[in-house]
């Protein structure tokens, strides 16, 4: 990426929009970075940015503890704008006054315009949007005036003309806003004065330069695990430096059905790439022999994959470069609120478990991009639509799909019946329009009737969910005859099955994996 390209960034507190507000910027055809929310104002002015934009978060501005951003970003003599908690801040700063209301404001409202503002440009004079604060601004700093209102907000949006400060209460990110991608792009284009020159295109050229700069005449090996994101680093840096580039797939036993075939045949066949395989189904197995705690079969599947790469690596002689297809949410740092750490849930898969003596450099091409992005890169590149649209995989495979001990035999009944779920999905016509469907193998017998015979057999959870990126996600309401269709399926076909389950348990509480 050119070191030219015009920048956003957005200073993170905590919000859980921090991501989509990024994302929204990027939709404009203009570049954005989140950072931290006390990112001193001399790291700001290195990023030279265009514009600043200040998060919502969930803590009250006026307590000691409540995250503060430098306040010398305010001097920088660029435009800022405040959302939710970053208006409150903003304020607050300058020498405004909020405080508690006593009417908070949750979902939708009218917003309804008072005056003229950059950011209102060819904005409805009354249009929804979504609000989400407890706190409300009393008072205003020197110097600032109030450019829209609500029934229970009389400082909606405020704006210092002369100083290019503009704060909004509520959250144009979201699509409940139903003209928040228009002002979002009043803000970077007609306040910031940012062209639309951030496409994937652009990117492609500058990536494909940036990598033969980067490697010059040396080789590059790459994790390929058949999903969106290594396939995408994989067909990106073969575009840059050719036979370069060496891919080691490991086939670790857990993957779908038919995965290794189908990798082999589109990279080492219609790509033409430089491919090794390896096959530790063995191997995996048994290391996962009689283990049921789900973090230590992570840690296993994670270490072995380790083990079993550097072994297929050393054969690759001079290699110099080790390729990632790391993404932007895997590297934004989060922010914890109220200064706690987030509590544990599970293991991250993409990033970390590499040795610290890793004898590799580490090229992550796409470590800039959005998922969404990612795909257009794979589009663009000629990736077809069963890779690049395809669902998200979790990085230890069935290995966070199948409960209990695994086997052989039922890792293989798991296969069988993901096989089917995905294949009713897409026969639905389904299956590229959800998050995530897939099976889940529980080790529960119970009883059933096949055949006028009594049966004890294990039982397949079928999981769907519908999600915007991974965060939170909402199980799917699937048409029963599908749901039907798929059990029944299950029941007749997969050896070793005799009840199926729906899952309907949205995250949070619960997590989209089962383990």
């Amino acid at each position: 990426m050119s070191e030219k390209v015009e920048t956003i960034l957005v200073l993170d507190f905590g919000s859980q929009y921090s991501q989509l507000i990024a994302r929204r910027i990027r939709e404009c055809n203009v570049y954005s970075k989140i950072l931290p929310f006390n990112t001193p104002a001399e790291e700001l002015k290195k990023e030279n940015p265009a514009g600043i934009i200040l998060s919502g978060g969930p803590a009250s501005v006026y307590l000691e503890t409540a995250p503060k951003c430098d306040p010398a970003l305010f001097e920088m003599g660029i435009p800022v704008l405040g959302i939710c908690y970053g208006l409150q801040l903003m304020i607050h700063t300058l020498g405004g006054e909020v405080a508690a209301s006593s009417a908070r404001e949750y979902g939708k409202a009218i917003l309804r315009k008072t005056g003229a503002d950059a950011l209102f440009e060819d904005i409805d004079s009354e249009t929804q949007v979504w609000m989400s604060h407890g706190d409300k601004v009393l008072s205003l700093p020197e110097g600032f005036k109030t450019v829209a209102v609500t029934d229970n907000t009389e400082y909606a949006a405020i704006n210092h003309p002369e100083k290019h400060f503009y704060g909004i209460q509520f959250h144009p990110e979201v699509v409940h806003s139903i003209q928040g991608k228009e002002i979002v792009s009043n803000f970077c284009h007609k306040i910031c004065e940012c062209k639309a020159e951030w496409t994937m295109k652009s990117f492609i050229e500058s990536q494909v330069k940036a990598i033969r700069e980067t490697v010059g005449d040396q080789k590059v090996i790459l994790g390929l695990s058949g999903g969106v994101d290594s396939s995408v680093a994989a067909a990106l840096i073969q575009k840059a430096i050719g036979k370069q580039l060496t891919n080691i797939f490991v086939n670790n036993g857990l993957l779908r059905k038919g995965e290794a075939e189908r990798v082999n045949e589109l990279f080492a066949g219609a790509f033409d790439m430089e491919l090794i395989t390896v096959d530790a189904t063995d191997r995996f197995l048994t290391k996962l022999a009689d283990e049921t705690d789900p973090e230590t079969k992570r840690k296993i599947i994670g270490h072995e994959f380790v083990a079993v790469f550097d072994d297929a690596a050393d054969s690759i002689e001079d290699a110099t470069f080790l390729a990632q297809g790391t993404t932007y949410p895997d590297v934004i740092e989060s922010v914890p609120i109220d200064g706690n750490p987030a509590a544990m849930i599970k293991s991250h898969h993409n990033v970390g478990g590499l040795p610290e003596d890793m004898k590799f450099e580490l090229l992550e091409p796409l470590a800039k991009l959005f998922k969404d992005e990612v795909r257009e890169v794979g589009r663009q590149l000629g990736l077809p639509d069963e890779v690049i649209l395809r669902q998200p995989f979790p990085g230890p495979g069935l290995g966070v799909r199948h409960l209990g001990p695994i086997t052989k035999e039922t890792i293989n009944v798991l296969q069988e019946a993901d096989a089917i779920v995905v294949e009713e999905m897409k026969k639905a016509d389904l299956y590229y329009s959800t998050w995530q469907a897939f099976a889940v193998f529980l080790p529960v017998k119970t009883v059933g009737v096949m055949g006028d015979e009594r049966t004890y057999e294990n039982v397949i959870a079928i999981r769907a969910v519908d999600s915007m990126d991974g965060m939170t996600a909402d199980w799917c309401r699937l048409p029963y005859d599908l749901i039907e269709k798929m059990s029944n399926r299950i029941i007749n076909e997969v050896r070793g099955v005799n009840r199926v389950v729906y899952d309907v348990t949205s995250k949070p509480p619960g997590t989209i994996e089962w383990e």
